[in-house]
């Protein structure tokens, strides 16, 4: 099958309702139950055929009542309201993974969700710090992350620490931090410090792009 081309490079922050690390990336179960959380990510630098993409943001709202791959997942997308409707358009096939290999990142998540209430547009807040593990993402009246590096316990000291997924699908590297969050409306929840993951990652039609592998392309 031949897709379109496109690429994006994104800064993300994203949280779940699991305790740090999320046992999804060790193939493991939910350590709670329904498995849920926001997520926000910027595009630095992006283009679908045509249309650039670069400084777009997108957030998301999503729960599963079970592990991810047993499907019946709901995700509530939330666009950057200076999209424009190409821009719009693009988005949506890159994120439903209409334009990705099966097995990979827009594509897996695409296939496990199976309920989607209509897309909010909207102003969308982004903080992002790798460096410092802080992040924060907010969109008013619908919900809010801050994002903070994780404490140990006896001492309060930042205890940095990251995964990498050798075959990971989201990211290959991601710092761990903790994070506090809520989001009303079609999916109201609420959590505190519980997993989140900060990274840089790109994508194209066969997942995710190694660093080195970036394609150049004016503008």
């Amino acid at each position: 099958m031949s897709y379109v081309d496109w690429m994006i490079r994104t800064k993300q922050l994203g949280t779940c309702s699991c305790d740090y690390g999320c046992p999804c990336e060790f193939n493991a179960a939910p350590t709670r139950l329904p498995c849920e959380g926001v997520m926000a990510m910027e595009i630095t630098e992006g283009y679908f055929g045509d249309v650039r993409l670069d400084g777009l943001r997108v957030a998301g709202v999503y729960r599963w009542p079970g592990p991810v791959h047993e499907c019946d997942g709901t995700w509530w997308s939330i666009i950057d309201k200076a999209a424009s409707e190409e821009q719009v358009e693009a988005l949506f096939k890159i994120l439903g993974g209409e334009e990705q290999e099966p097995n990979t990142g827009f594509a897996i998540y695409g296939a496990t969700v199976e309920h989607e209430p209509e897309p909010l547009f909207a102003d969308i807040e982004f903080e992002w710090d790798i460096e410092g593990r802080t992040g924060r993402f907010l969109v008013d009246g619908v919900l809010e992350a801050d994002i903070e590096p994780i404490r140990n316990p006896v001492t309060d000291e930042p205890h940095f620490i990251a995964i990498r997924p050798h075959d990971g699908f989201e990211f290959r590297e991601a710092e761990m931090a903790s994070a506090s969050f809520w989001a009303k409306g079609e999916l109201e929840q609420r959590h505190a410090k519980r997993f989140a993951a900060i990274t840089y990652a790109s994508y194209g039609p066969q997942g995710i792009i190694p660093a080195e592998s970036l394609p150049e392309r004016s503008s």
